[in-house]
Order: C-alpha cells, then sequence, then structure tokens
C-alpha cells in the first residue's frame, strides 16, 4: 500500500548522500519533497502541516547526534515522528473483569469488510487462548447473516444467529440475547457484526447507537477500508460523534491504494489502530504496531513481525534437526528435509510479503519481489516430488535416466533438474562452510564432505597446488577469501561487490581470527 510513499521518501533521503552535515537549505529542501511525498500518498493536509513542521523544526534543532550521517539523522527523525502519527505504541484490548464477556462491537460502513473482519478477529482471539463467539447483528445487508456463518465456520468460531436476516428481525434484540447466549455457552468475548450503509446516514447511527446502549461493549472498533482515502477519516470523525468509537481497525491494507487514511485517521480522531488486515486468509490479521509500520514505510524492514510468524508456521522440532543435518557434513541434509522447510515457509504466506519484510527491500529487490513468479516454487516441489525416498536422501546416485524420468514426472526439463540438483548441492555446500563463521558449528574442525562432493574437492585441490609460488600471499598483508570456499562454492563475498572504493570483486580479506578456518 505503501510502495509509493516508500519509493518518493527513499529518493529523498539519497540526495542527502554525500553530505558531511546539513545546512538549512538541505533541510528546507528535504522537508518539500517528504511535504510532496505525504500529500501524493493523500495524508490530509493537517497531518501533513504538523508533521512537516516537527520535522523541520528538530532537524534544525540542536538535538542532532554527532554520530549519525546527515542522511541517518533525518531518517531518524522521520521515523520517530511517523511513528507518533500512527499511534505512537500498539493498543490491546480491554478485556472485562470475569464472569465477563468482554463485547467488541464492530461499526463502519458498507463494503469496509466488517463481517470477514469479524472472522479474522475470531480467529485471532481463539489463538491468544480466548474463547469468542459472532453475533449476526447485520440484518439488513442482503446475506449478510449467511455469510458470517460461513466465515465463523472458516475460522472454527462459533455464530449467533437466531434471525435470519434481509430484512427481518431486530438488530438490537439480537444483540441484547448474544450475551446471555454467551454466558451459557462459556464464550468469554462476544463480537458483534453491526450493519453499515453506503454512506452516513441518521438511520444508521440510531441503530449503531440502540445496540451500543443495549450491551454496554469494551470495546467499539470502526471498521475503515484502508484504500477509500480522505473519505475513512471522515466517515470515522462522523461515527465518533454520533456514536463514539473507542479504537480503530484498518482493512485491505494490502491493496494498492496510496495509504493516505491509514497515515491520517489516528492524528485526525485522536483514537488508537488497533488491529489490521492485510490480506485475504484468515492469519494475515493482527495487531497493529506503529514502529514497525514506519519502518517499513521507510524500508528497513519488519523482522519482528517475520520472526512471529516464522515461529508460528516452523515447527521448533523439525527445525532443529535438519540444522543438525545440514551441519554435519556427511550428505545426510537431502532434498526431502528442503522441500519440508519450504513447505513450512510457504504457510507464511507469499514469498513476495515474506520477502518484503527483509531490511532494504526496495529498489532492485523490490522489482525482483515483484517479477517473483510463485509458480517457479510449484516447479521446484514438483521435481523434489517426481524423485525416489532414495533419490531425494542422495541426489548423487541421480545418473541421465533418472533425471530424465524424473523431468517427465514433474512435466519440466532435464536442464531444470539438473540446475535445482546443482544449486541444491552449492547452497549446502555453503552453508556447511559458513556455519562455523556463523556460531552454528562445534568446533573448528572441518566436516568430511560426501562420497558425491569429493571430486570436486579434488580438482580444486590440484588447482591449488598448479598456482605455485605466484598465488601466495606475502606473510603479514592478510589472507584472501580463497575463489572457492569448502570445495567448488563460490565465494559470496565476492559477489556482493566492492566493499570499498576501488575495491575489487574478490579482494575481501578475512581478520587474523578467520583465517585459519580456510587453511588446507
Amino acid at each position: 500500500m505503501f510502495d509509493t510513499l516508500q519509493d518518493r521518501l527513499a529518493a529523498t533521503f539519497k540526495s542527502l548522500r554525500g553530505k558531511g552535515r546539513l545546512t538549512d537549505a538541505d533541510i528546507d529542501a528535504t522537508t518539500r519533497e517528504i511535504r510532496i511525498a505525504l500529500l501524493e500518498a493523500d495524508v490530509a493536509l493537517p497531518v501533513v502541516k504538523e508533521f512537516v513542521s516537527h520535522v523541520r523544526d528538530r532537524a534544525k534543532g540542536a538535538e542532532l547526534s554527532k554520530v549519525l550521517n546527515p542522511t541517518q539523522q533525518i531518517v531518524k527523525i522521520v521515523n520517530e515522528e511517523l511513528i507518533a502519527i500512527l499511534g505512537g505504541q500498539e493498543r490491546q484490548i480491554r478485556f472485562a473483569p470475569a464472569p465477563g464477556p468482554t463485547v467488541i462491537m464492530l461499526a463502519g460502513l458498507q463494503g469496509a469488510g466488517k463481517t470477514t473482519l469479524a472472522g479474522k478477529l475470531g480467529h485471532w482471539l481463539s489463538e491468544q487462548g480466548r474463547s469468542p463467539m459472532l453475533v449476526a447483528a447485520d440484518l439488513q445487508r442482503p446475506n449478510a447473516v449467511e455469510q458470517l456463518r460461513i466465515v465463523g465456520e472458516r475460522a472454527g468460531v462459533p455464530v449467533h444467529a437466531p434471525q435470519p436476516g434481509n430484512g427481518v428481525g431486530d438488530p438490537v434484540e439480537v444483540a441484547r440475547g448474544s450475551l446471555e447466549e454467551a454466558r451459557r455457552g462459556l464464550h468469554d468475548v462476544v463480537v458483534v457484526d453491526t450493519a453499515g450503509r453506503l454512506g452516513v446516514d441518521e438511520e444508521m447511527m440510531a441503530q449503531a447507537r440502540d445496540i451500543k446502549a443495549a450491551i454496554a461493549p469494551d470495546e467499539t472498533l470502526f471498521v475503515v477500508d484502508a484504500m477509500i482515502g480522505q473519505d475513512a477519516v471522515n466517515t470515522a470523525r462522523a461515527f465518533e460523534e454520533g456514536v463514539g468509537i473507542d479504537a480503530v481497525a484498518l482493512s485491505k491494507l494490502d491493496g494498492d491504494a496510496r495509504g493516505g487514511a491509514a497515515l491520517s485517521i489516528a492524528r485526525v480522531l485522536g483514537k488508537p489502530i488497533m488491529f489490521a488486515s492485510n490480506g485475504e486468509q484468515l492469519t494475515d490479521f493482527d495487531l497493529f504496531h506503529p514502529d514497525r509500520m514506519a519502518n517499513r514505510i521507510l524500508g528497513m524492514g519488519d523482522m519482528l513481525t517475520l520472526i512471529e510468524q516464522a515461529e508460528k508456521a516452523f515447527d521448533e522440532e523439525q527445525a532443529r534437526a535438519s540444522a543438525e543435518k545440514l551441519l554435519a557434513g556427511n550428505g545426510e541434509f537431502g532434498l526431502q528435509d528442503f522441500l519440508d522447510q519450504l513447505k513450512q515457509l510457504r504457510t507464511m504466506g507469499p514469498l513476495t510479503k515474506i520477502f518484503g519484510m527483509l531490511p532494504g527491500a526496495g529498489g532492485q529487490m523490490k522489482e525482483a519481489l515483484d517479477n517473483l513468479d510463485e509458480r517457479e516454487v510449484d516447479h521446484l516441489e514438483a521435481i523434489i516430488l517426481s524423485m525416489t525416498p532414495a533419490e531425494r536422501a542422495d541426489v548423487g546416485i541421480l545418473n541421465g535416466s533418472r533425471r530424465a524420468r524424473i523431468a517427465r514426472g514433474a512435466g519440466v526439463t532435464v536442464h531444470d533438474v539438473n540446475s535445482l540438483v546443482n544449486r541444491f548441492v552449492d547452497a549446502r555446500r555453503m552453508m556447511q562452510s559458513m556455519g562455523p563463521m556463523m556460531g552454528m558449528g562445534g568446533g573448528a574442525r572441518r566436516p568430511r564432505p560426501p562420497k558425491t562432493e569429493r571430486s570436486s574437492l579434488a580438482m580444486d585441490r590440484s588447482a591449488k597446488k598448479g598456482r605455485g609460488k605466484k598465488g601466495r600471499k606475502k606473510k603479514g598483508t592478510g589472507q584472501q577469501v580463497p575463489a572457492q570456499l569448502a570445495g567448488g562454492v563460490q565465494n559470496p563475498f565476492a559477489q556482493a561487490g566492492p566493499a570499498r572504493p576501488g575495491a575489487q570483486a574478490g579482494d575481501f580479506e578475512l581478520p587474523g581470527e578467520l583465517r585459519g578456518m580456510f587453511d588446507g
């Protein structure tokens, strides 16, 4: 959603590179670009004025750190101000004291995604150890009751729907009766889905007020479509004045809109954003973290969310066993282990979404992510699944006829099979070589490679012998990383490009304490 804003801010910060200090002219030019970027993102004008004023005053003030360069100083200030306008810190649900239940009322316009969000909220509450119940109090919209039933079934959450809807029934009585039903069913949280309209009108407001008076909710959440721009802010203000809201839940954050509503609504209303929905799956829903959102807008990634999702998706014991196999260095880590890890990775969501949480996922990397075809991963899985268990365990037995059979079974070419096998072997060797450097190994002893990989090691040794004295580096000047690490694996540092002005790829020098790791 914030791609345009992210690109504009990145271009603005890039113009500050190479400056030794920030002048008033630099600050004025930078804040001018930030102002344009925010306005293009459809951020409310009062919020833009306040934001830019704070950034300018802080940048010209005495708080600038002598340790940070100009780009870092501005990014730090912009990051802190973004967090401020997004609410400052995450807002937790205020649960009612026992015996409860806690009542959460959802309000908003028709089409904002209230019903879908009710299911996601119910699923999220279940994961938190709660026992939620959904209430179908939207009796106006056609099939709204049936939709909530389906959403509740998908989420594994019971639905209280005593009335058929489609204009039949009293939503106030449905909401009032849900409290007794929750106590009878031992549900500690009640999520009430209310009716909306295409626009704000008095009838809708009166009904929302009556429902709120009947159930006395602990939390009244205004569900807003993050894609509708400044109208979202105006609608939220009308609901706050007519009904009263406690917090905001943003839906459709995965859309391609400019995102100005999300950046404006918390500051304009003075109400925090509690939840954010950023996908179609039930799991694409979580508490809204202003600091993480600010980091993503500035291209700094969202590692905390990525780690949390990985903890949910990955089986810890299985991951530990796979890591031990990989670092053992005897070829035990096979394609079946790789496939198991890949399947767990894909349960976290689309790969583009996962990699987009990494720091620096912008510029060329963003273009690469946009062009990433998930079907390529499907092809990899098809190739591995076309192998026998023995072939997945030991790729060294894959001769020409086996590879041709696998290619036919997966619907790909032999070249695709060869490419997968070669990349897998290279990656495995690299991880085994880098393991001790990253603290993943048990000691400095180099593991013995499997039989299928010893031929390449022999070739490397013979190549080293043929170099003679010219290939040696003088003592005391540091030792170059060999072009091949641990037998046949290309130097990962050399591929990253020069590390300093004038340096050539492959000139990376290890510190003295690490040189011995690559001695024969």
